[in-house]
């Protein structure tokens, strides 16, 4: 098979020919033989290389050669150079086949009798064809005839792939796609075409079917892949199969053009993508923050996008989780602010959440926001939570990094309830993000105390009582941090010093000490049920700060 898909120049681009490999702009060994100058002429090592293209003839007649010759070029020689050493053109064979050298051409039987077996075994090794030439065949002769052929090839190739390229282009200009792209290559070519994308869909496909790209009884030369790219973005790539014959270079030039047109037509469809999912997400935001109009006009307009807004709906927002310090850790949260997510991460993760809602609810509205995606679901059963949570298992099978905290918030009984159900999903994420750290999936129902802190509209009061309940517990230190956990867990086990202490693996001793310390900083709270409660609200209130995480 030939396979250009590794090389990631743009669609359409020459590709260079390296060593060992065949330039696409000559003509093959075989092709060289049939002609009439090379009469008598036979491929005698290195039969495997016969697909190999010459684009220039070279003579040697100087041991010295290798400094000369070129990439793609027939070297012929009668062999005097080595005629004292004819195992020489074993390491001579070799070095050709380094420089790109297409084939060598010897006359036997005036300087070296006959080729060695070391030669042969070298040039059958590398796949470097050995032509013996006739004995009538002159240089002058040799060098005209090739040189003409090789020049008629490249231009009847320059012109094919020309009327190939404009073929192509006609079929855009038209406003065709990719599978009409693909249909005027597999007609021009009769071969069969198909276009994937970036993970291996068939996103277009045409052809005999006698040709069918999957066939496993297709030879590898009989089968081309030229990668779809625009700048330095892989969109996926072109494949053509023969099942009758073997792809020529011809053939792939014309691949590489199919590559560039599909690019065009990729990059206008993602430019229209781009600007219907801007116009989606401009509404959708204005719907949810009311600012869209009643529900007379905001129903027939989502109408016309595909959503049905008209029923009983839940709001769930999701944003991916990166930490400011470019890990994403399972399971804790970061500390401080979470950086702001990139664009590809909205990207994937809209994309990701648009084909697990799709197949399951066709009227929903998905968008991506700066920073979140925001799905509208309807929600018809009581059991908001478990669809909530088969959506998420649904997009982190396709999309498992990077992760996503997710929040959704209560039912909403059409569009007048849309802006409280947004509010309250991106608490959930908020709060649930902070409390249970990175991929937490959080209902504002479930958010029990926190719920109550989250509605509090001045975070500046928050940490006020804070401040003014922990003391000098509230500063975000190492020791702080520590005497908090101390506390937390003597609440959580309602004051049994003895229970607190081995879950926290202190001495009991050690344990009353600590007691006196941080009764010492913010009260009696032994015995002052009260003030347990105050530390207990201002506890999480940290928490959902995620100080000292």
């Amino acid at each position: 098979m030939t396979e250009v898909a590794n090389d990631r120049r743009p669609a359409g681009e020459e590709l260079p020919t390296s060593a060992g490999s065949e330039p696409r702009h000559g003509l093959s060994i075989s092709d060289l033989l049939a002609l009439p100058v090379l009469q008598g002429a036979q491929l005698i090592a290195g039969a495997v290389g016969r697909h190999r293209a010459v684009t220039r003839v070279n003579v040697m007649e100087v041991p010295d050669v290798l400094p000369y010759v070129r990439e793609g070029e027939l070297l012929v020689t009668t062999g005097y150079a080595v005629r004292d050493e004819p195992a020489r053109l074993a390491s001579l064979v070799r070095e050709l086949h380094l420089r790109g050298v297409a084939a060598l051409g010897i006359k036997l039987g005036r300087y070296v009798d006959e080729l060695p077996a070391a030669v042969a075994a070298v040039a059958d090794e590398l796949g470097f064809p050995v032509v013996r030439l006739a004995d009538s065949t002159g240089y002058d002769e040799l060098l005209a005839g090739v040189l003409t052929a090789v020049l008629d090839h490249q231009a009847d190739r320059l012109q094919r792939s020309q009327e190939v390229h404009r073929a192509l282009l006609e079929v855009v200009l038209h406003g065709g796609g990719l599978p009409e792209v693909a249909r005027a290559l597999a007609g021009i070519l009769d071969v069969s075409v198909q276009v994937l994308s970036t993970t291996g869909a068939v996103v277009a496909e045409a052809g005999p079917p006698d040709a069918a790209t999957g066939r496993a009884d297709v030879p590898d030369a009989g089968r081309a892949v030229v990668p779809v790219v625009a700048g330095s973005v892989d969109l996926g790539s072109v494949i053509a199969t023969a099942a009758g014959r073997a792809l020529g270079d011809v053939d792939v030039q014309a691949l590489q053009h199919a590559a560039t047109v599909s690019a065009l037509v990729l990059a206008r469809q993602q430019a229209v993508a781009a600007v219907d999912g801007k116009y989606r997400a401009d509404f959708l935001r204005d719907v949810l923050l009311n600012r869209a109009g009643g529900p007379e006009r905001t129903i027939p307009h989502a109408e016309g996008l595909g959503w049905d807004l008209d029923r009983r709906l839940v709001v769930v927002v999701a944003e991916p989780d990166v930490p400011p310090s470019g890990e994403r850790p399972a399971g804790r949260a970061a500390p401080g602010r979470p950086a702001v997510p990139s664009r590809p991460d909205i990207e994937r993760l809209a994309a990701a959440w648009t084909s697990a809602v799709r197949s399951r609810d066709a009227g929903a509205a998905v968008a991506g926001f700066s920073t979140e995606v925001v799905a509208v679901l309807g929600c018809p059963e009581d059991d908001v939570e478990r669809r909530v949570h088969e959506l998420v298992a649904a997009v982190r099978a396709e999309l498992p990094r990077p992760s996503a905290g997710v929040g959704f918030g209560r039912p909403a009984d059409g569009v007048h309830g849309l802006t409280a159900a947004y509010e309250q999903a991106r608490k959930a994420l908020r709060v649930g993000r902070q409390v249970h750290g990175c991929g937490a999936v959080t209902s504002f129902d479930r958010l029990g105390v926190h719920r109550l802190l989250s509605l509090v509209p001045d975070p500046a009061e928050l940490r006020a009582f804070e401040r003014e309940t922990l003391r000098e517990l509230a500063a975000d230190t190492p020791e702080a941090a520590d005497l908090r956990q101390t506390l937390q867990v003597l609440l959580d086990t309602n004051l049994n010093v003895a229970q607190a202490a081995r879950a926290l693996h202190f001495h009991y001793n050690t344990l009353r000490y600590r007691i006196s310390k941080l009764e010492r900083v913010v009260g009696r709270f032994t015995q002052d049920p009260t003030l347990r409660l105050d530390l207990a609200l201002a506890l999480r209130v940290v928490q959902m700060r995620g100080i000292g995480r």
